[in-house]
């Protein structure tokens, strides 16, 4: 594994993505593989194409989307965690798929907040179960855009009446117990909208009950998609 670290964890992640949290993720997919979502997503990225690509990956864990997509082709993939908890499971996977080569693990950087020193742009740039769990999503997004060559591919929870009470809930329990950490369900319009702002169009959107995922490709050069109205 090729790593490196960042200013520093940030605490609102690290105590809740936390190292039992690490292990229970690493655990399930050693015996069950990708999640229905994750496959989706995968499916989704070898559509665009993966051989000899570089895939970022913002917030991907302990690295089980990375580890399938170079098994499918990817040439390199670049992980940033703003919580340091997955790091050790993370070097397990990686070492037993004989990939740790190929992956560089980023501790500490802020994408939203990044440069181009920071980060380097790769092919495409994913983010799963991550926009929720961040608060300027237009930040974000517009920086995975600015990071992507290609496309950027990212999920995020249907936005309704269920799901917002669900992370109201979950918020003023954190706020009771003292964390800082707080969930989010942003507008859909709004997250796509932050994208052709940044000269994506939208490939493809796929909904399902829990999570939506989303497919924005790089536009040519002088050509930009009109608002959706």
């Amino acid at each position: 594994m090729s790593g490196c670290c960042g200013p520093a964890p940030d605490g609102r992640y690290s105590e809740i993505f936390d190292e039992r949290f690490a292990s229970s993720i690493a655990r399930r997919y050693r015996r069950r593989g990708l999640t229905a979502p994750e496959g989706r997503i995968i499916e989704a990225l070898s559509g665009l194409g993966l051989h000899g690509r570089s895939v970022l990956e913002v917030g991907g864990g302990v690295g089980e989307l990375q580890l399938e997509l170079l098994a499918r082709g990817a040439a390199e993939t670049v992980n940033l965690e703003l919580s340091d908890a997955y790091e050790q499971q993370a070097d397990e996977l990686m070492r037993a798929s004989g990939v740790d080569g190929r992956v560089t693990r980023i501790v500490g950087v802020d994408l939203a907040a990044a440069s181009d020193a920071d980060v380097a742009r790769a092919d495409y740039v994913l983010l799963h179960r991550v926009i929720c769990c961040y608060p300027d999503f237009a930040g974000l997004l517009g920086a995975a855009a600015d990071h992507a060559r290609s496309a950027v591919v990212f999920s995020h929870p249907a936005r309704n009446l269920f799901t917002r009470a669900v992370v109201a809930m979950s918020n003023a329990r954190m706020a009771i117990v003292g964390h800082d950490y707080r969930g989010f369900v942003h507008s859909p319009e709004a997250m796509l909208g932050v994208l052709r702002a940044h000269g994506l169009a939208l490939r493809t959107y796929e909904r399902s009950k829990r999570w939506h995922i989303a497919v924005a490709v790089r536009e040519p050069a002088g050509v930009r998609t009109a608002p959706a109205g």
